[in-house]
């Protein structure tokens, strides 16, 4: 039943929507300093607003997404997406930064509808291929990402950046419509746990799982390095070229290596153990912020280093999410939820500690800060991680 019910359309449409929704969380990134500028503000204030989004994300994946579990899936994301609609439009008449902030707060509660696609999609998937179904979703994902910092960039530099929000809430209420009438419904119709008793089982995954644990921390590494760059991107070409949002956005389309690596990196998980390509992905990232820390003041060495950072990203992504969502299918909301906890909370410090590097050492700054966070990542994947594998294992 579930390879009938997720045939090439379908993971398609599936892909299209994380895409589009997921967009809603990064808008902010190429604009800040437009936003900056109409409310008066310094950068680091900014930074704490963006930061917002990624915490309300964070707390949605922490405690919405594990419905998936306990509820009708197709519901569930029917539902958040009326929810993110109302939060995009919010942004769209904030009058001050106080509204805007928390419009900014909502938008990350409310756009975690793709983080209950994608386990509902390795649900769905036959086990053999759910690598490469995970792939081909998490590039979506990825393309949501990518064009959102575009859209918002380039839409910024013609119109007033609220426009941003208005179009992301048309967008959305057009996929409603149209997965209204094809998302294939939940084969799941009984679910015998409730809300409360459902939350409690998180913790204790958490303890149980350590391979959980290693990607929840990889997830936080990998994003937070990711948005400690593109959160000070735009400063930085101002700094150095004299350029706004419309070029940080136009570089964001750099990405889209990272999207048409994802099926392969998919297949390749599904061949070879997922610890090697998440790996992989620190290596690439520690190398983009090498090549950004002593080429970054050369457009050639800022697009090269933005090629292999968003590698990297992906690298760690689709691995990690194919071994937590080959743990227990009955379970993969909260799974997923774990992991992009960790994963967004890397993402909101990330976002937040870049704009304060920035402003207090610049480049450089910015440059070191990832550089340390990376380490961390490495001593806890190739160290700390196989230290805790053999200990359970003796016992």
């Amino acid at each position: 039943m579930n390879s009938k019910s997720l045939n090439k359309s379908t993971v398609l449409l599936m892909a299209i929507s994380a895409a589009i929704v997921v967009a809603n969380i990064n808008y902010i990134q190429p604009i800040e300093a437009d936003i900056a500028q109409q409310f008066n503000l310094p950068n680091a204030v900014i930074g704490a607003v963006a930061m917002l989004t990624q915490l309300g994300y964070a707390f949605g994946l922490l405690l919405i997404v594990p419905m998936g579990d306990i509820m009708n899936r197709r519901t569930l994301i029917m539902r958040l997406l009326v929810l993110a609609i109302i939060s995009a439009l919010l942004a769209f008449v904030a009058p001050n930064i106080w509204v805007y902030a928390l419009a900014s707060l909502l938008i990350g509660i409310t756009s975690v509808a793709p983080q209950v696609i994608i386990p509902y999609a390795g649900f769905l998937a036959p086990r053999n291929q759910r690598g490469q179904v995970l792939g081909n979703v998490l590039s979506g994902l990825l393309v949501g990402v990518l064009l959102s910092r575009t859209v918002s960039g380039v839409l910024a530099s013609y119109l007033p950046w609220q426009m941003v929000y208005l179009i992301a809430a048309i967008l959305i209420a057009g996929l409603w419509l149209v997965l209204w009438r094809k998302l294939p419904h939940d084969p799941v119709t009984t679910h015998t746990t409730n809300y409360k008793a459902m939350i409690q089982t998180v913790p204790q995954l958490v303890k149980r799982y350590p391979v959980l644990r290693a990607s929840a921390v990889n997830g936080f590494v990998l994003f937070g390095v990711s948005n400690i760059f593109w959160a000070t991107l735009v400063f930085y070409l101002q700094h150095q070229y004299g350029w706004g949002s419309r070029e940080a956005g136009l570089l964001a389309l750099l990405g889209v290596t990272g999207v048409l690596a994802a099926p392969l990196i998919g297949r390749l998980a599904d061949r070879f153990r997922p610890r090697t390509i998440i790996g992989l992905g620190l290596v690439l990232s520690t190398l983009a912020y090498v090549v950004f820390w002593l080429s970054g003041t050369h457009l050639v060495g800022l697009i090269i280093g933005i090629v292999i950072l968003d590698l990297g990203t992906q690298f760690g992504q689709v691995a990690n999410q194919t071994r937590i969502q080959s743990i227990d299918v009955h379970a993969s909301s909260r799974f997923n939820s774990v992991f992009m906890f960790g994963y967004f909370m890397g993402g909101a410090l990330g976002s937040f500690c870049g704009n304060v590097l920035w402003d207090l050492a610049g480049w450089n700054g910015v440059c070191g800060l990832a550089v340390v966070v990376l380490m961390i990542g490495f001593y806890a994947h190739f160290v700390h991680y196989p230290r805790v594998v053999t200990r359970q294992a003796q016992h």
